[in-house]
């Protein structure tokens, strides 16, 4: 009977020891417990790095000129033009409003041979052009632009890319820039719906003339207002 007593002490002794200096403690009542998740690790998304690279839901659009409500379309050489595309808008459900302006207009992209020393010298280019196949290359007589050879003005970059190219095959350096001109034209002032869609341009495209500057979309004058 002693000994067993002795053995039943010596097992609380060991318990003892082992739940102070061993076991682990308990957690306190309120913190994560080992099978979840430290909240103490847990941050909001405005606290992480990665909210600089979202935009936040209350920031959508705020960057959005006021102007942005109303696009302007065009540029129509002739009234008539606009006053169809403002019809085909209006199928749509789209209100416009036409306006007369005078801008500069983008005829092209023109192709030339710049800067030759000479007359002379713009004669011999003109002829080695012509005979490497642009038969439509001429000399420009009026200045600045003495002694230049231009190729033509193309409404299309890859045409005058390539006329570019045959000019570089000739041993010549042909330079490529915007031909523009100040013209008389007509703008539709559109504005966004009630479900804030604007207009493409494939709703106007079909009334471009052949030879009309390519349309556009741009945003409203700022005196232009919506309407109603």
């Amino acid at each position: 009977m002693r000994v067993f007593f002795l053995m039943l002490l010596l097992a609380n002794l060991l318990f003892l020891a082992w739940a102070t200096w061993i076991a682990p403690p308990a957690p306190p009542a309120g913190l994560a417990t080992p099978s979840t998740p430290d909240r103490r690790g847990i941050r909001l998304l405005r606290e992480s790095p990665l909210s600089r690279e979202l935009p936040s839901a209350g920031a959508q659009g705020a960057g959005e000129p006021p102007s942005a409500q109303c696009v302007s379309a065009g540029p129509f050489l002739e009234r008539a033009q606009a006053e169809l595309a403002g019809v085909q808008l209006q199928r749509l459900g789209f209100t416009s409003r036409l306006r007369a302006s005078t801008d500069e207009i983008r005829v092209g992209q023109w192709v030339r041979v710049p800067n030759l020393a000479t007359a002379e010298d713009a004669a011999n280019a003109l002829a080695a052009l012509k005979a490497a196949g642009l038969a439509d290359a001429e000399i420009v007589h009026e200045n600045p632009s003495a002694n230049t050879v231009s190729l033509g003005v193309f409404a299309e970059a890859s045409r005058a890319a390539e006329v570019g190219e045959i000019a570089r095959r000739a041993g010549f350096t042909p330079e490529i820039s915007e031909r523009t001109r100040r013209a008389d034209v007509f703008w539709l002032d559109v504005d966004r719906r009630e479900n804030g869609s604007l207009p493409g341009l494939d709703a106007l495209q079909p009334e471009a003339a052949a030879g009309a500057p390519p349309l556009e979309l741009r945003a409203c004058p700022a005196s232009g207002t919506p309407a109603g």
